[in-house]
């Protein structure tokens, strides 16, 4: 599966790990104790959030790609 999802990826002091969000789809997040492995898990999250949505027959976000913010 191609990730066409926009990202975000910054350290949480807190909780001492690379914490990925994924603005798209509700509630999908990852973290690592690397970036690198931060944004691996984060891919492998997108995909299983994305093929459990179609297991449950629900929408799934077309990618917007980069999201603007106010």
């Amino acid at each position: 599966m191609s990730i066409k999802y926009e990202v975000i990826i910054y350290w949480s002091k807190e909780d001492d790990v690379f914490i990925v969000e994924v603005p798209e789809l509700p509630g999908c997040m990852a973290d690592g104790l690397t970036y690198e492995e931060a944004v691996t898990i984060a891919q492998r999250v997108i995909e299983e959030w994305v093929e459990t949505a179609y297991s449950l027959g629900r929408p799934v976000p077309e990618p917007k790609g980069r999201l603007m913010y106010a």
